[in-house]
């Protein structure tokens, strides 16, 4: 199991840190959009691939990705699963939808522009969500975690797989260094578990590194049967 369950949320940090927006993030991944596959796509593949297994490990047929992106993860799904993909980059969904076109994908039933932070489902509407590499790029990543509670029914599963912060040495100097540029770069590199869950509060039922070097781990838990107050009043 990583140990990345204490590392300091967003306000118990110290040092600068770039607020990100919608508007940023849409900015940051419309650049990225051409080049997405090439830079990130090898580094992130092992996390991705991790995560996909286990949804397709799971029951239930309903699945919603958060954060699709070009779509890299789609044909690595179960077919007999029904796969929605959102994200807030109309730039990344267009290559989703050419992926999904060139490879055949009739289980996935939609990919459509959405902030995560607010979703246009109804409640209990899939049976499991999976955010890759999402959870450090939304602006409050605590209301993504709320909204993917909404959207999945009691009992059903929540994924993420994510880049969290060390708790010290030198890859936590670079992550204190790089967070002023958060705007910049569409992410937060000094994201910590605690931004996205109380682990107090929030049961966690496996957490995994994943290759390279434990860079990326995968974090799964079920779904409660409901919201804390202070998330469902929000």
């Amino acid at each position: 199991m990583a140990d990345i369950g204490m590392a300091k949320g967003a306000e118990e940090r110290g040092h600068a840190r770039a607020a990100l927006d919608a508007d940023s993030v849409r900015e940051a991944y419309r650049r990225w959009a051409g080049v997405y596959d090439t830079v990130f796509g090898g580094v992130s593949g092992f996390g991705r691939r991790r995560a996909v297994a286990a949804v397709n490990r799971l029951a239930g047929p309903r699945v919603l990705e958060v954060g699709v992106g070009t779509g890299l993860a789609l044909p690595l799904y179960r077919r007999d699963l029904q796969v929605v993909g959102i994200d807030l980059s109309r730039e990344m969904l267009e290559k989703a939808k050419e992926r999904v076109a060139s490879e055949r994908l009739a289980n996935v039933r939609g990919l459509l522009e959405m902030d995560a932070e607010h979703m246009a489902f109804a409640d209990e509407s899939f049976d499991i969500a999976v955010a890759m590499f999402t959870a450090s790029v939304v602006p409050d990543a605590k209301k993504l975690f709320a909204e993917m509670s909404r959207v999945v029914r009691p009992g059903g599963h929540l994924l993420f797989v994510n880049h969290f912060a060390a708790e010290g040495g030198p890859r936590w100097w670079v992550e204190r260094a790089m967070a002023p540029l958060s705007r910049r770069l569409g992410w937060h590199p000094d994201f910590a578990l605690r931004d996205l869950l109380d682990p107090e509060v929030t049961a966690v039922e496996r957490m995994e590194p994943c290759p390279p070097a434990g860079i990326f781990t995968l974090v799964q838990l079920r779904n409660p049967d409901a919201l804390p107050q202070a998330l469902a009043a929000e």
